[in-house]
C-alpha cells in the first residue's frame, strides 16, 4: 500500500488540463498544487516538494524537457511523467532521456490519468525504499567494522602476544607433542587475526580514496605480478597458468597495486577450486575502446542459482563452502576495485566444467607524456 498524503504537482499552460487533473485527484490521499508554465512550475517544486511531477512537453517559454532536467538536477529522486499532444515516439524518447518515468498522451481518460499516477507514485516509493536500504546497509556495514575493531581485534591481539610469549618461554620445557598443540593455537589465532583485517578491509576502507593516485597502468605489467603472486599456490597444485596477453596492449588508468590485487584474488580463487594438474587461463585483448582481462578454469564451477550473488559482501558459493575455506569477500573487493577504475566485472560458469571471470577497464586516452 502506497502511504497517505503523496504530493503531486501539475505543470500545464492548458487551464482545463490542470482542472481536470485537479478534479480527477479529488478526494485521493494527495496534496495537488499546479502551475501554468515552467518557471512557475519550478518555483512551485522548491517550495511543494512533490514526490511526483506532470509536466506538459509544449509549453511557452521553459519547454518541458528544459524543465524535466532542472528537476532532475534540483532532485532526482522526484518521479516525472511527460504529458504531451504530441505523442511521437521521438518526443517520448527524448523525454525518457531526460529521466521522465512515462508519458501520457493527451487527450486521456480518468482512468489512464489514476492508473499512471498509481503507477508513478509506486516507482517513488521503490526509488525511496532502495535509498533507505542504502543508508541501512552502510549503517550496519560501519557498526560491524567498529564491533569487529574493537571487540574482537583487540583481545584476540592480546591473546596472541601472550601465546607468542608463552611459546617463547616454555621451549626446551615442554614436550613436542605439546609444543605442536601450541603452534596450531598459534596458526589458528593467527588465521583468525588475519580473517579479522580482510572482513576490515573490505568493510571499512574506502577503495574511492585510490582514485586521488590514478595514473597510466600497464596491463601485462599488472598480469605478471599477479601471476608472480599466483604461482607458488599453482604450483602446490601441479597447476600450469598460462598467459596470453595481445600486443600492444594500450595502458589503462589506474592504481597498480588495487588493479593486481583483485587479479591476484581471482588467479588464486581459480587455482583453489581447480583439480590436480589442471590449468588456469590469463587473458588480456582490447576490445572497443576497453581492455578486456579473462581468468580461466577447468575447476568445480559454480551452480547457477549461485552466480548473480558471487559478488557480494560475504557471499560463497556452494562449491566454495565444501571446496575450501574463505571469508567471502575477496570477489566483493575485487568488485570494488573494477568499478572504482569505471570498469566491469563479470562471471560465466558451469558446475564441474569451470568458471571465467572477465574483468574489462577502459583504455586510458590521455598523453602518456603528460
Amino acid at each position: 500500500m502506497m502511504k497517505n498524503n503523496y504530493r503531486i504537482l501539475i505543470i500545464d499552460d492548458e487551464e482545463i488540463i490542470l482542472d481536470s487533473c485537479t478534479e480527477i485527484l479529488a478526494g485521493g490521499d494527495y496534496e495537488v498544487a499546479t502551475a501554468t508554465d515552467g518557471t512557475r512550475g519550478l518555483k512551485r517544486l522548491k517550495e511543494f516538494q512533490p514526490d511526483l511531477v506532470f509536466v506538459d512537453l509544449k509549453m511557452p517559454g521553459l519547454s518541458g524537457l528544459e524543465v524535466l532536467e532542472e528537476i532532475h538536477e534540483l532532485d532526482p529522486t522526484i518521479v516525472t511523467i511527460v504529458i504531451t499532444g504530441y505523442a511521437t515516439v521521438s518526443s517520448a524518447v527524448e523525454a525518457m532521456k531526460q529521466g521522465a518515468y512515462d508519458f501520457l498522451p493527451k487527450p486521456f481518460t480518468p482512468d489512464q490519468f489514476r492508473l499512471i499516477t498509481h503507477r508513478g507514485l509506486e516507482r517513488r516509493k521503490l526509488v525511496l525504499d532502495t535509498i533507505a536500504l542504502r543508508r541501512e546497509k552502510e549503517l550496519l556495514r560501519e557498526n560491524f567494522a567498529a564491533i569487529v575493531s574493537h571487540e574482537l581485534k583487540s583481545p584476540l591481539g592480546a591473546v596472541q602476544q601472550n601465546l607468542f610469549t608463552l611459546i617463547d618461554e616454555l621451549s626446551g620445557t615442554v614436550t613436542e607433542d605439546q609444543l605442536r598443540r601450541l603452534e596450531r593455537m598459534k596458526t589458528r589465532i593467527g588465521d583468525l587475526v588475519e580473517l579479522i583485517h580482510t572482513w576490515l578491509r573490505a568493510i571499512s576502507v574506502d577503495i574511492e580514496t585510490i582514485k586521488d593516485n590514478f595514473e597510466p597502468v600497464s596491463v601485462p605489467t599488472v598480469i605478471s605480478k599477479a601471476v608472480e603472486s599466483i604461482e607458488p599456490h599453482a604450483v602446490r597444485k601441479a597447476i600450469e597458468v598460462v598467459t596470453s596477453v595481445e600486443e600492444p596492449l594500450s595502458p589503462v588508468f589506474g592504481d597498480e597495486v588495487t588493479l593486481t590485487e583483485a587479479l591476484v584474488n581471482i588467479g588464486n580463487n581459480a587455482v583453489k577450486y581447480s583439480h590436480m594438474g589442471s590449468q588456469v587461463s590469463i587473458k588480456a585483448e582490447e576490445k572497443d575502446g576497453h581492455i578486456v582481462i579473462s581468468v580461466s578454469d577447468t575447476g568445480v564451477g559454480i551452480p547457477k542459482e549461485d552466480l548473480p550473488f558471487i559478488f557480494d559482501d560475504f557471499y560463497r558459493a556452494e562449491s566454495g563452502r565444501t571446496a575450501a575455506g574463505g571469508a567471502g569477500l575477496g570477489l566483493a573487493i575485487c568488485r570494488r576495485i573494477v568499478e572504482t577504475h569505471d570498469g566491469l566485472i563479470s562471471a560465466e560458469s558451469e558446475p564441474g566444467k569451470g568458471s571465467t571471470f572477465v574483468i574489462e577497464l577502459p583504455v586510458y586516452k590521455g598523453n602518456l607524456d603528460d
